[in-house]
């Protein structure tokens, strides 16, 4: 049965007040140097995606890029904020330092 991640998140939850600030009030530009990977590789992940996922991580008590990765994998809420996607453990912990 395919989920809607978009109707995951209730409006009025705290989940749903840090998707919206950041998505329309958060100026992202400043990431998008330091996040473009247009050349070679993989795509990088949307730095609005990472954002979320960490502070609602932090947010929850977890603070290991390891369990805030693992938790994209398990977690509805944590699906429904990434779009489910699934970043390495990796890219969490250099998008923090």
């Amino acid at each position: 049965m395919p989920i809607d991640f978009a109707q995951q998140i209730i409006p009025g939850t705290f989940e749903y007040a840090l998707s919206h600030i950041v998505d329309k009030h958060l100026d992202l530009s400043t990431f998008d140097k330091w996040y473009s990977n247009d050349k070679n590789g993989a795509a990088a992940y949307p730095p609005s995606v990472m954002l979320k996922i960490i502070l609602f991580g932090y947010s929850r008590g977890l603070v290991s890029s390891r369990r805030i990765a693992n938790a994209c994998e398990t977690n509805i809420t944590f699906m429904s904020l990434s779009g489910d996607v699934q970043p390495h453990y990796t890219s969490i912990a250099s998008f923090v330092a």
